[in-house]
């Protein structure tokens, strides 16, 4: 009786291995023919807005070479009443060894005044100075940095400025 179990045995376990063989055969086929599916559905997609950028850039070309620049054009413009301050650099109160760079662009209601946003981009680093790491660890810490600068500057504009952008913030 249990060299009948042995042989029957043997068979059984190599169709199981036979049916496991063919269940992942069939299922790599089948990832292979859906990636290929999503592929040509997503691939007209992606060639057509490369066609669209390229054209975009043929037609826009004209304006960048007459602005001086290269690569993608500056978001600060006077047409859209965004100034871009300098970069803020400075130490933090405590510990007075680490440094703080800010990169802020106002978003001014009507059109931009220079005066006002150099006002502002003094003010703000006045500010940074008296700021410790602790106050700005994690992102409640940056948000209330955050909070603190656009009050700052709602207080400084007179309302002239509805928006301060971070486009940098990095502590060393």
């Amino acid at each position: 009786m249990a060299d009948a179990e042995e042989t029957d045995g043997k068979p059984k376990a190599k169709s199981a291995m036979l049916i496991m063989a063919a269940g992942l055969l069939a299922l790599t086929v089948l990832g292979a023919g859906g990636g290929w599916v999503v592929g040509t559905m997503i691939a007209p997609n992606v060639k057509s807005a490369e066609q669209a950028e390229a054209a975009q850039t043929a037609s826009a070309s004209g304006e960048e070479k007459k602005e001086g620049e290269g690569g993608l054009p500056h978001i600060s413009t006077e047409a859209n009443n965004v100034v871009q301050l300098e970069p803020i650099t400075s130490n933090l109160a405590y510990p007075s060894e680490n440094w703080v760079r800010l990169e802020v662009a106002l978003l001014f209601n009507g059109p931009p005044d220079v005066r006002v946003a150099e006002e502002i981009h003094q003010d703000v680093l006045a500010y940074i100075r008296t700021v410790s790491l602790q106050q700005i660890e994690g992102p409640r810490g940056f948000q209330y940095l955050r909070d603190d600068i656009q009050e700052r500057v709602d207080l400084r504009s007179q309302g002239r400025v509805s928006k301060v952008m971070f486009r940098t913030f990095v502590i060393e």
